[in-house]
C-alpha cells in the first residue's frame, strides 16, 4: 500500500535510531551470559525433527556433530531462542536469518551478470536487524576457529564486516530511494576486495567454478543414459531414486502448483521443458531431513537441461519468538523474503504445496559459486568485508537505513559490541557442540557420519 501520510525527513527517522539507542543501549548487544531459564540446545534441535524424515535425522545429528562450525550451521533455531532472550532494537529490516559467512555467495542475474549476495533464506522472517548481524559475526569467529587461524584473524575479520555494514548503512542512509533499491554487487566488486596474488586465487576460483556450476555441467556429471533414458546418476545418501507409484502424478501436481506462481512470461518458458527424472536429495546440515527433490527436465531435441530443487519449508526458527510469517504457505514466505533481500533473484523461483507440506522450487545451478570454509579462510578478512557490505545493502532495502545509521552512530561502540558478542557467543557454541558429542556418545541421540 502506498503511504498517504507526509514523508518524514532524514533528521526525523536518524532520530528514531537514537531513541532505539536510548531504549537498547548498543553496549546491551555486547552481552551473553545464558540464565537458568535459557532452553536445552539439545531439546531445541529435537524439536525440529517432528517435520523431518526419521530415516535421516541420525544423518543430520552426525553432520552437526562433525565439529563447531558444522554444529553451528545447524543450529539455527538454537540461536534463534538466545537472540530472542536479549534486548533487541526494534529497528525492523526483511532478515535473512542464517546469515552465516558460507551462506553468501555468487551466482548470474536474470541479465547474466554474476552478483554477490546473501543465498540461503528458509528462516527468513522480519525482525531486528542486528539478529542477521550478530550470526555473521559469531559465525566469523567460529569459521576462523575451525581452520585454526589466530584469534587476531577472527577478530579482524568481524571488525572488517562491521566497518564495512555501518559504511554502507550510512551511504544508504543519504542515497535515494530507488538507488537503495537497484543496489547490486557484482563479481569486479567482490574481487576489488583483494590484491595480488590473493585476487589471482579468488578469480581463478570464480572463473572455474562458475563454467562447471551451469546446468549443463550439472547435465555431465548427475546424469547418465540408462536403457536409452536419460537418468539422475544415484549416490546414496546424497541422491537416491524413490519408488512409488504415484511417482509421476505426485510430481505432475506439484509442478502444476508451482508453475502458477511464475510470471507469465517465466511460465511460458518452462512450458519448454519436459520432465525426465527426479530424485530425493540430500543437502547441507541444517537441512537435512527435509524432503528435497532434484528434478530434470530437457528442453525440445533434448541435451538441453534445467534442474530444479524442490525443497521443504517449515515455519521459520524466529517465528517462535516474533510475530508469524503472514504468508499461509511457508515456500511463499522464503520466496518472497528472497525476492526482498536479493538484489537480484533466479528467475524460475516459486513455491508449491503437497499433501499439508510446503514447498519452495529454484534452479539447482545458475553459475552459482557457493564459498567452503577452507577456501575462504586464507582471505576471511576480505571476504568479511564483502559480506558486511551485503549484509547492510540487504537490510537498508527491507529496513529504513537512516533509522539503523542513527542507531548505529559513527563511533566504534556498535563494532565493540558486536566483537564482544561474537567471541562470547563461539564459546557458547563449543559447550552446545560438545553437549550434543556427549549425547550421541552417550548414546541418548542417535547420529550417522555421511
Amino acid at each position: 500500500m502506498i503511504s498517504e501520510s507526509a514523508p518524514m525527513s532524514t533528521s526525523e527517522r536518524r532520530a528514531q535510531g537514537r531513541a532505539a539507542r536510548e531504549r537498547t543501549p548498543v553496549v546491551s548487544l555486547g552481552e551473553w551470559v545464558p540464565d537458568e531459564a535459557r532452553p536445552d540446545s539439545i531439546a531445541t534441535l529435537l524439536a525440529q525433527n517432528a517435520m523431518r524424515l526419521p530415516d535421516l535425522v541420525p544423518l543430520r545429528h552426525g553432520r552437526m556433530a562433525a565439529s563447531p562450525w558444522t554444529y553451528f550451521r545447524g543450529a539455527a533455531a538454537v540461536m534463534a531462542a538466545d537472540l530472542a532472550a536479549t534486548p533487541n532494537t526494534g529497528l525492523q529490516v526483511q532478515l535473512c536469518g542464517d546469515a552465516h559467512v558460507l551462506n553468501f555467495g555468487l551466482w548470474a542475474t536474470p541479465e547474466r551478470n554474476l552478483s554477490f549476495d546473501l543465498r540461503d533464506f528458509d528462516e527468513t522472517l522480519p525482525g531486528p536487524f542486528e539478529w542477521d548481524v550478530q550470526r555473521l559475526a559469531a559465525s566469523l569467529i567460529v569459521v576462523a576457529r575451525h581452520n585454526d587461524l589466530s584469534p587476531g584473524t577472527g577478530d579482524d575479520a568481524v571488525a572488517s564486516a562491521l566497518e564495512a555494514y555501518r559504511t554502507h548503512m550510512e551511504q544508504c542512509a543519504a542515497a535515494p530511494q530507488m538507488d537503495v533499491w537497484y543496489d547490486t554487487i557484482y563479481v569486479d566488486q567482490l574481487l576489488d576486495f583483494f590484491e595480488g596474488k590473493q585476487r589471482k586465487r579468488v578469480s581463478k576460483i570464480i572463473e572455474t567454478q562458475g563454467a562447471r556450476r551451469t546446468n549443463r555441467g550439472a547435465f555431465e556429471k548427475l546424469t547418465k543414459v540408462v536403457d536409452g533414458r536419460r537418468r539422475l546418476i544415484e549416490d546414496p545418501p546424497k541422491l537416491t531414486h524413490f519408488d512409488d507409484p504415484r511417482r509421476l502424478e505426485i510430481v505432475h501436481e506439484v509442478f502444476h502448483k508451482y508453475a502458477a506462481t511464475l510470471q507469465d512470461d517465466r511460465r511460458h518458458c518452462l512450458t519448454n521443458f519436459a520432465y525426465v527424472d527426479t530424485c530425493r536429495q540430500v543437502v547441507g546440515v541444517g537441512s537435512v531431513g527435509m524432503r528435497v527433490h532434484l528434478l530434470l527436465l530437457e528442453g525440445r531435441g533434448g541435451g538441453d537441461p534445467l534442474f530444479l530443487q524442490v525443497k521443504q519449508a517449515g515455519p521459520s526458527v524466529y517465528e517462535a519468538h516474533l510475530r508469524r510469517s503472514r504468508y499461509r504457505n511457508h515456500g511463499a514466505r522464503v520466496v518472497n523474503g528472497k525476492r526482498l533481500i536479493q538484489s537480484a533473484t533466479d528467475i524460475f523461483v516459486g513455491w508449491t504445496s503437497f499433501e499439508g507440506m510446503d514447498f519452495y522450487v529454484r534452479q539447482l545451478r545458475d553459475m552459482k559459486v557457493i564459498p567452503d570454509s577452507e577456501r575462504i579462510a586464507p582471505g576471511l578478512v576480505k571476504f568479511a568485508t564483502a559480506c558486511g557490505l551485503v549484509l547492510a545493502k540487504a537490510h537498508a532495502r527491507t529496513g529504513d537505513p537512516a533509522a539503523i545509521a542513527g542507531y548505529i552512530g559513527k563511533g566504534a561502540k556498535f563494532d565493540e559490541a558486536i566483537g564482544a558478542f561474537a567471541r562470547h557467543y563461539a564459546d557458547q557454541n563449543e559447550r552446545d557442540h560438545a553437549q550434543l558429542v556427549d549425547a550421541i556418545h552417550r548414546g541418548v541421540i542417535s547420529a550417522e557420519r555421511g
